[in-house]
C-alpha cells in the first residue's frame, strides 16, 4: 500500500513539474527558472545599466530627459560609462547595512530582481549573488527533441517520394 501511495505522489509531482514547465514556456515564454534567494549583500544595486528601448541608455543628455518619465529613473546616479553605456548605483543603497533604504516601497524592478532579460541581454547576475538561473529545458531534451524532428521530416520526405 505504501508503495502504491508513493508511486501516486511521484505521478502527482511529474504532472505538475509538467503544467510548471508548460506555463513557464509557452504562457510565459521563459527559458529559465529563477531559483535561490537574496543574500542582501547590495552588489545588484551597483554596476546597473538601464534600458530604453532595445538599448542601453548611453547619453547623459538622453538620460535627463527621460528622468521625468519614470520614478525609478530619480533614484539613480551615474558613476561610469563603458561600451555597453551609463553605469548606475542606486541612490536607496545604505552602504553600512547593504540595505534598501525604501525596502517596503521599492520599485517593481527591483523585486523581481533578477529578471531572465539579464541573460538574454548577454549580462550575468554579480559575483557572490544568491540568485541563479537555471534552463527549464535540458539541453540534452532539446536536441534529442530537434533529433526526432528531423528523423520525422526524412521520413516524410521518403513517403512523399
Amino acid at each position: 500500500m505504501l508503495t502504491f501511495a508513493l508511486k501516486i505522489n511521484a505521478f502527482k509531482a511529474k504532472i505538475l513539474s509538467n503544467v510548471k514547465k508548460f506555463f513557464y514556456l509557452k504562457i510565459l515564454g521563459k527559458k529559465y527558472y529563477r531559483k535561490g534567494e537574496c543574500l542582501k549583500c547590495g552588489r545588484c544595486c551597483k554596476n546597473i545599466y538601464v534600458k530604453h528601448g532595445k538599448k542601453f541608455i548611453s547619453d547623459e543628455k538622453l538620460f535627463s530627459k527621460l528622468k521625468p518619465l519614470h520614478p525609478f529613473y530619480f533614484d539613480l546616479e551615474i558613476i561610469g560609462k563603458d561600451d555597453m553605456g551609463l553605469v548606475f548605483a542606486c541612490k536607496n543603497l545604505d552602504e553600512k547595512t547593504k540595505m534598501c533604504k525604501i525596502h517596503k516601497k521599492r520599485e517593481k524592478i527591483c523585486k523581481d530582481y533578477p529578471m531572465e532579460e539579464i541573460l538574454k541581454m548577454g549580462g550575468t547576475l554579480a559575483d557572490g549573488c544568491g540568485f541563479r538561473f537555471e534552463p527549464i529545458e535540458k539541453f540534452s531534451d532539446v536536441l534529442n527533441n530537434i533529433s526526432k524532428f528531423r528523423q520525422k521530416g526524412v521520413k516524410k520526405y521518403k513517403k512523399a517520394k
